[in-house]
């Protein structure tokens, strides 16, 4: 099996990190290839970026799909993921899908910790696209921009903190990292909260999005042509 993971951002900042982070995750015998886009933004922080880097996320999903069984595009915010599945004839996820129903298996209510307020809109959008209004909580933030997020303990205190408002607050019996680039951080954040309180699991997005790509291919399952139909031909400048 060969499995792309899409960076969509124009910056090699998290090329590596990200290359070791899906090569933990991944099964024996599976091959990965990670490739950033070549036009957008140094990371997806708005509705703007987004838009940015869908041209090139596209771009970039068309080309792997040459030679992948499936792709990851690795944020959090699912961009140019919907739009991709009606391009390419393999399974194509984002951060968000896979692991916000990862999450819904393992408690009654998902809280998500993500980046910045900016971010926000985006999230609430999907959630909504997803109908799982009544099982999200509210979406936190640790207030720390997607290119900060390799600052130490900074990151993990963060998360901590705003997982245990969370869970007191009883807006979640499980937590969601809402960033992909919150890299290696989630067990630790489960052990700390253990250590805490009682259990509350923590999900890794790119852990969730890979093992849900495996599981998809394996199954010999991708996205259905009846709602992603492919577009119409037509004069296109991209």
């Amino acid at each position: 099996m060969k499995l792309t993971v899409v960076l969509p951002v124009i910056t090699d900042a998290f090329t590596e990190e990200v290359r070791r982070e899906v090569g933990a995750w991944v099964s024996p015998g599976t091959e990965v290839e990670v490739r950033r886009i070549a036009r957008g933004t140094a990371s997806i922080e708005s509705e703007y970026d987004e838009a940015l880097a869908a041209p090139g996320i596209l771009d970039a999903v068309r080309e792997a799909a040459e030679g992948a069984d499936a792709v990851f595009v690795s944020c959090f915010g699912d961009p140019g993921v919907q739009a991709a599945r009606e391009i390419v004839d393999i399974p194509v996820v984002g951060g968000f899908e896979p692991a916000v129903l990862t999450s819904l298996a393992l408690g009654e209510r998902t809280g998500v910790i993500t980046v910045l307020p900016n971010v926000l809109p985006m999230l609430h959008g999907l959630v909504r696209r997803y109908a799982l209004t009544g099982r999200v909580g509210p979406i936190r933030v640790v207030d720390i921009p997607v290119l900060d997020l390799d600052a130490g303990d900074r990151l993990l205190d963060a998360l901590a903190g705003q997982a245990r408002a969370a869970v007191a607050a009883r807006e979640a019996d499980v937590i969601v990292l809402g960033c992909t680039g919150m890299l290696g951080v989630a067990a630790a954040l489960q052990e700390r909260l253990a250590a805490e309180g009682p259990f509350v699991p923590v999900v890794d997005p790119t852990g969730a999005a890979i093992m849900w790509l495996e599981s998809q291919v394996r199954l010999g399952v991708r996205p259905s042509r009846t709602t992603y139909q492919p577009p119409r031909p037509k004069d296109r400048i991209a």
